[in-house]
């Protein structure tokens, strides 16, 4: 038997074992964004008694003058990019802890991964009551500092509850982070560290010159999950503020539920949907580009 008939052999098990896979994903993915893309051409509210009347691009038309949709694009913009920041800087320092050696590491590295673990509804709630402008533990802290004379409002003042979502997102998924940076780290060889020693590098240059380098396809992995995932957050929001106050934290998901739910606009809530995901995919591509460069020297940098 040939190497090219093995070959093929391989690859015809392959495909026959990845089938029924296929077929899940187009169950469960394809045809829901396939339907929902197919619904956006239609007008189905209550105006048309939920009955979908065919309107082309209208909703598509809508949605470009829609001043609620770029708000809400706005807002998923900034609380995406800063919490996934913040999470990428904050969980790289945890990691590199936690792949030191010392007593108790494993006990450590288990309490670590807890807030990924617990419900976000109830880590939602939770913090709701810590950022409570009357008997929250945030404002307590601050009154007995003197930093503060009154209570903050930090869920009621557009800017401060941005911000209270995006310390609740980070709290609860850095170590996610942590945990995707630290197995990559814990593949890194520890002879080039010593060999860079050798030649006189400190710390700091051992990290951006092996370190860096070797673990920036975990960094592009973990940053491409929580980006799709902080894109869109849902629930944190929906408990913590609802989105508001005044839109100042509603997202393209929470817009979208309201849209569907709550004015029951299916069709402009089905173009809502397609836009998203179109949006999504344009980000999940660029990232792959550079994941697959950044592997590429990766590779080069390991075999030196």
């Amino acid at each position: 038997m040939t190497t090219d008939t093995i070959r093929r052999r391989e690859q015809t098990t392959g495909w026959i074992l990845a089938i029924p896979a296929l077929l899940l994903l187009l169950l469960v993915f394809a045809y829901p964004i396939g339907r929902a893309f197919w619904e956006s051409f239609f007008t189905k509210n209550l105006g048309t008694e939920l009955q979908p009347v065919f309107s082309g691009v209208e909703n598509y038309t809508r949605m470009a003058f829609d001043g609620r949709f770029w708000e809400s694009l706005q807002n998923t913009t900034i609380f995406t990019v800063a919490s996934v920041i913040l999470e990428l800087l904050i969980g790289m320092g945890i990691a590199l802890v936690l792949n030191q050696s010392f007593r108790g590491r494993g006990a450590i590295r288990t309490i670590a991964i807890l807030p990924w673990a617990l419900p976000t509804a109830l880590i939602a709630l939770a913090w709701t009551w810590i950022f409570n402008d009357q008997y929250g533990v945030v404002n307590d802290i601050l009154l007995r500092l003197g930093l503060i004379q009154t209570g903050i409002n930090w869920l009621g003042e557009p800017t401060l509850a941005m911000i209270a979502v995006i310390i609740a997102d980070v709290w609860k998924t850095t170590p996610f982070i942590s945990i995707l940076l630290l197995a990559g780290l814990q593949s890194i060889s520890n002879d080039l560290y010593e060999a860079h020693a050798l030649d006189g590098a400190s710390a700091w240059q051992s990290f951006r010159q092996i370190t860096l380098p070797l673990l920036m396809p975990q960094i592009l992995i973990a940053a491409l999950f929580r980006f799709a995932q902080a894109f869109g957050i849902f629930d944190l929001i929906a408990v913590m503020t609802g989105g508001g106050p005044g839109g100042a934290t509603e997202t393209v998901s929470l817009y979208v539920y309201s849209t569907v739910m709550r004015y029951l606009d299916f069709g402009y809530g089905a173009a809502l949907v397609v836009v998203t995901f179109l949006l999504l995919v344009l980000a999940v591509a660029i990232a792959s580009f550079l994941l697959s460069k950044l592997r590429a020297r990766a590779a080069g940098v390991e075999s030196r």
